[in-house]
């Protein structure tokens, strides 16, 4: 699923394509895509139809635009292979378009998503700690890429959890953002083993992680993030290229790019953890 660096790079093509332009029309062509619209596909479509962007909005991993009528936000969930697309009205269709709206200059923007997992969704605006976001993301903490990130504060929610600090920087309600590439990327760079608990770690070393998931998403962010296929790409289709940086993640039997020991997989929740065994010892049992 796409992370912090892959929806902000999204979220800033659509700001230079599409906010400002006004929709005239839009379909849906598969119902999956709509799914979390309630009201169905033609309540999305006659609502979004004649409404001006105003604005892409993020969130840690949560994607949004909002209209001039100022009521709704269309929620953008991009899954696991959901893109965001800005084409000529006449350029051929992806395979796996399965929403195209319409702007009033002869662009469309199209929601292509082979695995149909993603979707689009009409929500109400809510106010959360002075900032208007989605009813449906109000429950998401600010990510540190946000410039009212309080990192003392983020210090203390995560030393307050008695769990594995890995699942900790995956809980969008504590830090949001960070997903598994970057939260091995981030535990690599400030040397602890995923399965160390959060609430035994010190305030330092809790800021030094905080400042390591900055910067690598920081990285990501520079180079249009982290692209493992075809599924991730920006709005005009390109992927991103921080896998060629990557430290610990996806290099199993490689060597850590800091001590040389070969970087070991561990499996975690469904899905794989990286590390090194040098750089970041697993923590004694009792």
């Amino acid at each position: 699923m796409p992370e912090l660096p892959e929806v902000e790079v999204v979220r800033r093509g659509l700001a230079e394509h599409v906010v400002g332009r006004t929709i005239e029309s839009v379909t849906v062509t598969h119902p999956r895509s709509v799914r979390r619209h309630f009201e169905g596909a033609a309540d999305l479509a006659a609502r979004m139809a004649g409404q001006r962007v105003t604005a892409a909005e993020r969130r840690g991993k949560y994607l949004w635009l909002t209209f001039d009528d100022g009521d709704d936000a269309l929620v953008v969930h991009l899954g696991m292979s959901g893109q965001m697309l800005v084409r000529p009205a006449d350029a051929p269709l992806e395979k796996h378009t399965h929403i195209k709206a319409t702007l009033h200059d002869g662009t469309q923007l199209r929601f292509v998503d082979q695995r149909t997992f993603g979707g689009w969704a009409l929500a109400p605006l809510v106010e959360v700690d002075g900032t208007p976001v989605p009813e449906p993301v109000a429950h998401i903490a600010r990510d540190p890429l946000d410039p009212r990130f309080d990192r003392e504060a983020a210090v203390d929610a995560i030393r307050a959890k008695r769990s594995e600090i890995k699942r900790v920087l995956l809980d969008q309600s504590v830090i949001s953002g960070v997903g598994n590439i970057y939260a091995d990327e981030s535990l690599w760079r400030a040397r602890i083993h995923g399965t160390r608990l959060a609430s035994g770690l010190t305030r330092p070393v809790l800021r030094e992680l905080l400042d390591a998931v900055t910067a690598v998403m920081g990285e990501a962010l520079a180079v249009g993030g982290t692209s493992f296929d075809a599924l991730y790409v920006d709005v005009n289709g390109e992927s991103g290229y921080f896998e060629r940086a990557l430290a610990v993640y996806g290099r199993e039997d490689e060597p850590c790019r800091r001590c040389g020991a070969p970087v070991v997989r561990e499996r975690f929740m469904n899905r794989s953890s990286y590390s090194c065994p040098r750089c970041q010892p697993k923590p004694r049992r009792r």
